[in-house]
């Protein structure tokens, strides 16, 4: 079975473009559909604690899953360590990844050492974008156009905490997921 990923960073992006890509490559690679199944997120890669992430893992550690397709290596994990950590465990359990966009088919050992490097790249790009915002909502801060966040406005969804929390995710859990401090999970969650 083949096990197709796509994540998109937010619900208000859509994975369209990654899903046409996909199909592409499983077209061309004659890959029928009923040996597809496909895994979709719409939230931060700066977790693994993702509902369809986590049922790929799954069907992985079931062996129901033998390869992965995904559109590019940073759509399963931002962080050097979290994308290697899964990719070793994958090449561990025998499972190919194929990235469309790199053209790159990571299996066995190669495959892990190219991986590491280019989760290093999305990793440093990450931290790019990060710093070019700082530098622009300082500029912004000294031209008066910009006071952050308003008053009152959540971090992140109070109902996604809730959710998170009905399935089962501990408080540190449910932090990483929405990317806020467990105080902020904690105001969330109360009644």
């Amino acid at each position: 079975m083949i096990g197709v990923y796509i994540r998109v960073s937010s619900h208000s992006q859509k994975g369209d473009s990654q899903k046409a890509a996909l199909g592409q490559w499983l077209a061309n690679h004659g890959h029928a559909l009923t040996t597809v199944r496909w895994y979709e997120d719409t939230e931060t890669g700066k977790t693994l604690q993702r509902a369809g992430f986590q049922a790929l893992q799954a069907d992985i550690f079931r062996g129901e899953v033998k390869t992965v397709v995904v559109w590019k290596l940073d759509r399963l994990a931002r962080s050097l360590r979290e994308g290697v950590n899964v990719l070793a465990d994958w090449c561990q359990r025998e499972v190919s990844v194929v990235a469309v966009t790199q053209q790159i088919d990571l299996s066995g050992t190669s495959g892990l050492l190219i991986a590491s490097l280019l989760f290093g790249i999305a990793e440093m790009e990450l931290q790019h974008i990060k710093e070019r915002q700082a530098a622009g909502i300082a500029v912004a801060k000294a031209k008066g156009k910009y006071s952050g966040r308003k008053k009152g406005t959540p971090k992140a969804n109070p109902q996604r905490a809730k959710v998170l929390q009905a399935k089962g995710l501990r408080v540190k859990e449910i932090a990483q997921a929405l990317n806020v401090s467990e105080r902020t999970v904690f105001r969330y969650l109360a009644p």
